[in-house]
């Protein structure tokens, strides 16, 4: 299983070694898109702990920087040419 921690890494991986194709294709996988399902409905119909938060709070980060990093690859590309 993947972990917050462990997506940061793969991204952090993708500028050294750019791959528009795999940043276009990257998406979370089915358990970490479920984790992030029941933080959000944990957050919003309970009090979360604090270590639920914290891990809420990366996916939210996660999810702008690919969203963020995939509208730059296409524009990128787009002007390129």
């Amino acid at each position: 299983m993947r972990t917050v921690y462990s997506i940061y890494d793969e991204l952090a991986d993708m500028p050294a070694g750019f791959d528009a194709a795999r940043l276009k294709k990257w998406k979370a996988t089915t358990e970490e898109q479920k984790r992030l399902e029941e933080l959000a409905r944990k957050s919003s119909s309970q009090t979360p702990t604090k270590d639920e938060k914290d891990e809420l709070n990366h996916y939210v980060v996660l999810e702008r920087l690919i969203r963020l990093a995939k509208i730059r690859s296409d524009k990128h590309f787009r002007s390129v040419a």
